[in-house]
């Protein structure tokens, strides 16, 4: 069956009919959409979305960004074929699913940039339709979870990363990557009490409450005792799930802005977003892949296989039966 709608699958991102089941084009033809899902703005009967935020205004260090999205999107073809291993169910024919394509800004005017990507995400959200966001620098977690409050309530908040994006700034027209957690928690989008940090190794003496589970921790505790301090952070509020890609060492994910040294293997990152299986998850991102740094494209890699991970985790509760 795979091989025959190989001869004649092209171009899915806008041929293909149904929004659910797996894909068969070749990997290296056609154009690149997530998951080779149909790029629409039609959210009629949709379950989940996927859609850029191509952002790097607001790094410390080095750019490159803002070309996240479309490097994602094409290792993302290489996971079109099959269901997402180790999940026991196909996500990818269980719920319909599109990519939403990106969000439409004017990078001269970053001022109104924030306000825009709060309304591209409730634009989604106000359909009923879950999202999943690729970027993009970190920054854009902000006004995402502006929108995730609004429409839930204050959410929960597994966010993993090297560094703690904590650091203090109460202007909050400041737009820094480094401070959106620190504002997020200023604005009420998400609570320390229910805000759980993974991968931490950079120092930052203030992190406003949240729960640490730093990257020594998860070396020697493991991923079964790791994943529970988690869940038991979270429980079973509405949660949101923030995959900054220097989580991963530099080894596993050279294309970021601010590599540190020390971080969780990609082995370990798959186990651990698999453990959270069950959890009430609302929406996700994965950020900071920048594709500049890495001429082999294992960055964006592993940002398509923690998305495609996101996808999995957030279908596992909506299950049919």
């Amino acid at each position: 069956m795979a091989l025959e709608d190989a001869k004649k699958q092209v171009d899915t991102a806008f041929t293909r009919a149904e929004l659910r089941g797996l894909a068969y084009e070749n990997a290296f033809a056609g154009a690149p959409s997530f998951l080779r899902r149909r790029y629409s703005k039609d959210l009629a009967g949709v379950d989940l979305a996927f859609t850029g935020v191509p952002f790097d205004q607001a790094v410390t260090n080095r750019p490159g960004t803002r070309f996240g999205p479309r490097a994602i999107r094409e290792a993302a073809t290489l996971q079109a074929f099959d269901a997402p291993y180790g999940w026991g169910y196909d996500p990818l024919s269980e719920m319909s699913i599109v990519d939403y394509g990106d969000l439409a800004f004017d990078y001269a005017h970053t001022a109104s940039f924030p306000d825009r990507v709060t309304t591209h995400i409730a634009t989604i959200l106000g359909a009923g339709v879950g999202v999943i966001t690729l970027g993009g620098d970190h920054f854009i977690t902000q006004p995402i979870l502006r929108a995730m409050a609004d429409r839930h309530g204050p959410v929960a908040l597994i966010h993993f990363d090297a560094h703690s994006d904590t650091w203090a700034d109460d202007d909050m027209s400041r737009i820094d990557h480094g401070t959106f957690l620190y504002k997020a928690l200023k604005l009420g989008y998400v609570a320390p009490e229910t805000t759980v940090s993974v991968g931490i190794r950079t120092d930052n003496p203030d992190t406003c409450g949240v729960h640490i589970l730093d990257a020594p921790f998860v070396h020697q505790a493991g991923v079964e005792e790791t994943v529970a301090r988690i869940k038991a952070v979270v429980g079973e509020r509405p949660c949101y799930i923030s995959f900054d890609i220097d989580c991963l060492d530099p080894a596993f994910a050279p294309g970021t802005g601010t590599p540190v040294w020390g971080g969780l293997a990609s082995w370990q990152a798959a186990a651990l977003l698999r453990g959270l299986a069950g959890i009430n998850m609302v929406g996700g991102d994965v950020v900071e892949v920048s594709p500049p740094y890495d001429p082999t494209g294992v960055t964006a890699i592993a940002g398509a296989h923690v998305a495609t991970e996101l996808v999995a985790l957030y279908g596992y509760t909506r299950r049919k039966g």
